[in-house]
């Protein structure tokens, strides 16, 4: 019983002791991880899967955009905000109509901002 309970704690202490940057780097993986979940699901034809790795995706996104901070991000924030919308409209559409190639979309637009976040952080560290 010990075990589970050294790795909850180590799991919470990575979170909670992540650098704000990384906290990002973070969402951005879990969306990708879910969204191919997702994508292999409605292949399969698992429609609770289908759903719920959708959901997952959902929230990361919803949690992506809750962290904009708009008033200091500017026009950076809101076009964020905007591809934020645009990705959980397709999941959306997804979900309804069961289309891997929605989802497969945002895949695509969740591993260049993914990318794109990764690049920031070698910059910064490196100065």
């Amino acid at each position: 019983m010990a075990m589970p309970n050294a790795y909850q704690s180590y799991q919470k202490n990575k979170y909670e002791t992540a650098s704000p940057h990384r906290l990002t780097l973070m969402l951005y993986n879990g969306a990708v991880q879910f969204a191919e979940r997702a994508h292999k699901a409605i292949q399969s034809g698992s429609l609770e899967d289908t759903n719920k790795y959708i959901q997952k995706v959902q929230d990361i996104i919803y949690e992506l955009m809750t962290s904009l901070n708009e008033p200091e991000g500017g026009e950076l924030a809101r076009n964020l905000k905007n591809i934020y919308v645009y990705l959980i409209d397709r999941l959306v559409q997804a979900n309804i109509k069961k289309n891997a190639d929605y989802v497969e979309e945002v895949i695509r637009h969740l591993k260049e901002l993914q990318s794109a976040w990764e690049q920031i952080g070698k910059e910064v560290s490196l100065g």
